[in-house]
């Protein structure tokens, strides 16, 4: 057996018997160095720490990227810090196809989500902390209708929105609340877990990726046959995972999961666009059927500091369903508009209340809106 494959045996057998993938030993300072920086990342209260080669560490605190007093990396150096924090297929994954994803949990400061990836041929890493506490749905500063959604018996529900906008904060929330109030089964499909979810009236099982099922379309064809009611796929990347989780909405599941989109109607078309053009039309008629709501959200700078989420909901109805298999999605703003009663609020009402509130700024607002002349109007009404 070769010297890599021993040393990943040993460490895969110490990361099964412990149950948490605990800080590798290192007596090369690599481990020490990493430490040092999530001290940092917790101390400033960042939410990430990016490593790239011919920059210096830096964080990020409340959206703005802050260099550290350092100077500029290696990807050498990134490399020697960051892979021995992977577990043992991480690592294998990022040596065979240069992209690692993996969760790092140290006993004192918590636990985080590496990306260890290359960018002009060097090593470059983006390593997000994750909170320890499932934050109530009410604290998010979401508007009030998004509790709505863990009500939902049946169908698909898709959280779109940019890298990190609280996609999966807001996921992991409608869980909890699920699992605070009923009895239900619920799957996660996650790649990594990002937050753990403890039994309380629903019995909730999380599959990661790589280590409990290799890849999103195996995992969920799999949960479908352990009788779930609920499936959360952390993140559809792939027609076939995109599929599966269409059919199992269509099929009487709720299904939650997330996308990488700025609107409602990009999000809707992003699955649709993902197939062949032959399979286009098919799919928007299954989509159509299992859609059940559609929620975006992104970040907004405070006024004073921090960030809070501005966020649109449809839910779907009669009319939307016929949107989305005509593919005439430049008519479901005013379809949210249509469905307020159900709880459906467009982005520019979002802003506005945010605004009139005086959370965030005018000109912010107006920046991040689809409709500007609309979102006028409503500050001013």
């Amino acid at each position: 057996m070769a010297d890599d494959d021993a040393d990943d045996l040993d460490a895969l057998v110490t990361e099964l018997n412990a149950g948490v993938r605990a800080v590798p030993a290192s007596d090369d300072g690599h481990t020490t160095r990493l430490r040092n920086w999530l001290e940092l990342v917790v101390a400033r209260s960042a939410s990430d720490l990016l490593l790239v080669a011919g920059a210096p560490p830096s964080l990020r605190i409340d959206g703005s990227v802050v260099p550290l007093a350092e100077g500029p990396l290696s990807g050498e150096e990134i490399d020697d810090v960051v892979t021995p924090a992977l577990p043992p297929h991480a690592r294998r994954g990022y040596r065979e196809g240069g992209i690692a994803d993996a969760s790092y949990r140290t006993p004192d400061l918590g636990r985080f989500r590496i990306n260890l990836h290359r960018e002009r041929g060097r090593a470059a890493a983006a390593i997000r902390r994750l909170p320890q506490i499932i934050p109530p749905l009410a604290t998010l500063a979401l508007p009030a209708s998004v509790e709505a959604l863990s009500h939902l018996r049946r169908g698909l529900v898709l959280v779109g929105g940019p890298t990190g906008s609280g996609k999966t904060t807001t996921l992991a929330a409608l869980v909890n609340e699920i699992n605070q109030r009923e009895a239900r089964h619920i799957i996660t499909i996650e790649d990594p877990i990002e937050y753990d979810h403890p039994h309380r009236r629903s019995l909730i099982e999380q599959v990661e990726i790589g280590i409990d099922a290799p890849d999103f379309p195996t995992a969920l064809r799999s949960a479908l046959r352990q009788a779930p009611d609920v499936i959360v796929v952390g993140e559809m990347r792939d027609p076939e995972t995109m599929r599966i989780a269409v059919a199992a909405g269509e099929t009487g599941h709720l299904v939650f999961s997330s996308l990488h989109t700025t609107d409602v109607s990009s999000t809707i078309a992003r699955i649709a666009d993902s197939f062949p053009p032959e399979r286009q039309n098919t799919i928007r008629q299954e989509l159509a059927m299992a859609l059940a709501a559609v929620l975006t959200q992104t970040l907004m700078p405070k006024i004073g500091g921090g960030l809070v989420p501005a966020a649109e909901l449809l839910m779907v109805s009669y009319g939307a369903r016929q949107h989305v298999r005509k593919n005439a999605l430049q008519h479901l703003h005013q379809e949210i508009t249509i469905t307020r009663k159900q709880g459906s609020f467009t982005l520019e009402e979002s802003l506005a209340d945010l605004v009139r509130r005086e959370v965030i700024e005018r000109p912010e607002a107006l920046a991040r809106a689809g409709h500007p002349d609309e979102l006028e109007r409503l500050i001013d009404s």
